[in-house]
């Protein structure tokens, strides 16, 4: 009766024992998604990647970032509902896609508003992010920083873009949003509008004729293999909000939250400097893969053709805001 008292205790003393160690190695998961390919060039992996690496540092390993790439979370605009109502914990997301729930956030989708990185990134690490971020906490997502994929141009089948007029009659996949709807109407294209997931099929088929994208997706995903010109239009300056939902940052404590912060940072400058890197070498590696490769003649013949998409959304940014914004890259 002793022995079997003396093996109760020592079971429960060694359980005990083991009890702060397994609560010492079980960290916060953070699960963050993008809808792109997890390659040493997506600018989307690349921030990813740098974020995890950064919060693994400032959380002293605290928190696990896991990644999850592919549309593996869901498509863009499901992501921003999943981390709005907590089912989705972090996304790196378009900035087409948040300007569906945010339309401020259509700012930054004007075309040819910013002339270069510099400064966009002026405008975006200023007031005018800062009230961006703060429109859309309040619908329920914490903006960590804004990274980039560098700058748009048009990709299609049928011509070499050179001139507005060469946009006309085209069948262009957009993103679902108004801003680039309607400055591809406004330049005499056909916009269609399409979910990521269903673009590259839709190319492939003939569905539409070409689709924009920043250099290092056309690589990336491979758009090259179906898609023949490549005309550097450099329509739209594409950001990319790194974000967390508000939900997941209410269950970190305030260290964590401090963490993520701080971490945000350091993901975003590495980020930016890779992807800047990437998009210059990108030229010549998308005409090594076959793509027939343009300028264009008169860049201010595309800025005149387009004024009228400021004016239309103008109310929906915010007048101020949108003032702001254009005094800081005049």
């Amino acid at each position: 009766m002793q022995r079997k008292n003396f093996v109760t205790l020592a079971i429960a003393a060694l359980a005990f024992a083991t009890v702060p160690a397994a609560l010492a190695q079980q960290k916060t998961v953070i699960k963050l998604g993008w809808a792109t390919a997890d390659s040493p060039q997506d600018p989307s992996a690349v921030g990813a990647h740098a974020f995890k690496k950064a919060l693994d540092a400032a959380s002293k390993g605290s928190i696990d970032v896991q990644l999850f790439p592919n549309r593996q979370l869901g498509d863009e605009k499901p992501m921003m509902e999943g981390m709005r109502f907590g089912t989705v914990d972090a996304a790196i997301i378009t900035n087409a896609v948040v300007a569906q729930l945010e339309p401020g956030f259509q700012l930054n989708d004007l075309p040819f508003l910013y002339a270069n990185e510099a400064q966009a990134r002026k405008v975006l690490d200023g007031s005018v992010g800062a009230e961006l971020g703060k429109r859309l906490q309040a619908k329920g997502i914490t903006v960590l920083g804004f990274m980039e994929a560098g700058f748009r141009n048009m990709i299609n089948n049928k011509k070499p873009v050179r001139s507005p007029a060469d946009v006309s009659g085209v069948k262009y996949r957009v993103m679902q949003n108004p801003v680039f709807i309607d400055m591809f109407n406004s330049l005499g294209g056909s916009a269609v509008p399409m979910a990521w997931g269903e673009t590259f099929t839709a190319v492939q088929q003939g569905t539409i004729d070409g689709l924009e994208l920043p250099l290092a997706f056309i690589d990336s995903l491979k758009v090259y293999e179906v898609t023949k010109y490549l005309s550097q239009t450099n329509h739209t300056y594409t950001t990319l909000e790194l974000l967390i939902g508000n939900r997941a940052l209410a269950r970190l404590s305030a260290e964590q939250r401090t963490a993520v912060q701080q971490a945000a940072q350091v993901a975003v400058a590495e980020q930016r400097k890779a992807s800047l890197e990437n998009a210059q070498q990108m030229v010549a590696v998308l005409r090594g893969k076959g793509m027939q490769v343009n300028t264009v003649d008169d860049p201010a013949a595309f800025r005149k053709a387009v004024a009228p998409v400021y004016e239309k959304f103008r109310g929906s940014i915010g007048p101020e805001l949108l003032s702001a914004a254009l005094d800081q890259v005049k």
